[in-house]
């Protein structure tokens, strides 16, 4: 009671929704695609007397090299400081050396790279940085299909995505042609993904001049995804990165921001560790930004980074144990399904319109007669511009061990042959 002893007037409380009460913009997003498939496969009991078989996450399960465990255990002491978000001179040297001996390209350590806390991270909160969304019409345009962070990166900066359909018949290459130019007048950042995911792509040179032709002519930035650079199948065919492709045409990094990332190349996914490199005026914008943001890599995880970047010898390890897979699967699945080895990164993108199903009831089916699981390819893309073009697809991550993919893999075989009996019968 007041001290007056007046009745203490009600607060309401149902003035506000909770709902109400949250930034509008997450209503934009659309359910991730592991959520798609959880809900695909609910109320389905796979065959028990088949241990699970998961090619659906591309979560790299090879070991994690023991010069970075090494590296984790000496640096402990680390945890007693807080990390600076531009990161320790020494990562950043070690980024920028590594840029150097497979790019060929010179980077100044402290204003052209910055560690981040995996390229996930850097890819959503770059487009925070770069998308003024007070702008009438700002555009964001993705591939598609596509990782699902940039589209979401896209929405919750105020921006409108852009779907760019790949193309079957160009390599899974996006026709940036198509793309009318009121639309490329409103783009303010434009996400590649190369070697690309799901399909493996790898963008050449001529499809780098023209995406640098249509930045220079419309003023936007290109964010290059390279998270999956170092997985390949030969070592004369090394996939042609961003900055590379810059240096080959003459130009600089200008407008160009490239991501990559330690957990596919170094099998160490729990590390979150990768980097940001490219144009100095961007990168300090970002670097403003994530000071805010509080995304400082750990101390622990820095010194493990340097240790990483420095070492090549467990890099061409991984990349021979995948090229050992590829090998094996890749012949396998084409034996009963339209699939071919892609240029790069350790999925296969296989078209299995041949077995009469769409992608959903293949993986559906395939999970509950065979215990494998792959995940629907329109689940990784958008319907756009008449057709979603993952549908008729699955991704097949090969990233555990040689014998359970190969495993796998017979049981996808044995289950295409069952499907085409049951339809001669």
């Amino acid at each position: 009671m007041p001290r007056d002893g007046a009745p203490r007037p009600s607060v309401p409380t149902t003035l506000f929704d909770s709902a109400d009460l949250v930034n509008p913009l997450l209503d934009t997003l659309q359910t991730y695609p592991f959520e798609k498939l959880r809900v695909l496969f609910a109320g389905v009991t796979p065959t028990a007397a088949l241990k699970p078989i998961s090619f659906g996450i591309g979560e790299p399960k090879h070991a994690t090299p023991a010069l970075i465990k090494d590296a984790i255990v000496g640096s402990l002491d680390g945890l007693a400081s807080y990390p600076a978000t531009a990161g320790t001179e020494a990562l950043r040297t070690a980024i920028a050396g590594w840029i150097a001996r497979r790019y060929g390209v010179t980077l100044d350590a402290a204003t052209e790279v910055l560690p981040v806390s995996g390229s996930r991270e850097a890819l959503f909160a770059l487009a925070q940085t770069v998308v003024d969304g007070s702008r009438p019409g700002a555009v964001v345009v993705c591939p598609n299909p596509f990782y699902q962070i940039y589209e979401g990166a896209a929405l919750l900066a105020g921006a409108t995505p852009y779907f760019a359909n790949s193309d079957p018949a160009r390599n899974f290459a996006c026709d940036y042609a198509a793309i009318p130019e009121d639309v490329w007048a409103r783009t303010q950042l434009l996400y590649v993904c190369s070697p690309g995911n799901p399909t493996g792509a790898v963008i050449t040179l001529d499809d780098w001049r023209e995406l640098f032709a249509l930045s220079d002519k419309y003023g936007f930035v290109i964010a290059s995804d390279e998270c999956y650079s170092e997985i390949y199948f030969d070592e004369d065919r090394v996939p042609l990165g961003s900055l590379e492709a810059a240096r080959a045409l003459g130009r600089d990094a200008t407008r160009l921001v490239v991501l990559s990332s330690l957990s596919k190349r170094s099998n160490v996914p729990g590390m979150r560790s990768g980097f940001v490199a490219g144009d100095a005026a961007i990168l300090k914008r970002f670097l403003l930004y994530r000071t805010y943001h509080g995304c400082a890599l750990s101390p622990v995880w820095q010194s493990a980074s340097v240790a990483a970047w420095g070492d090549e010898a467990h890099v061409v390890e991984n990349r021979a144990m995948y090229a050992a897979k590829f090998k094996t699967v890749t012949p396998m699945i084409a034996s009963v399904l339209d699939v071919k080895l892609p240029d790069a990164a350790f999925y296969l993108w296989v078209d299995v319109r041949r077995s009469g199903l769409s992608d959903t009831e293949f993986a559906k089916r395939l999970y509950a007669d065979y215990n494998v699981t792959v995940l629907p390819g329109s689940y990784l893309a958008r319907d756009a511009h008449g057709l979603n073009p993952g549908s008729g697809f699955v991704r097949i991550a090969l990233v555990a061990e040689v014998a359970e993919c190969t495993e796998g893999a017979q049981r996808i075989v044995d289950f295409c042959h069952g499907l085409a009996k049951a339809r001669a019968a």
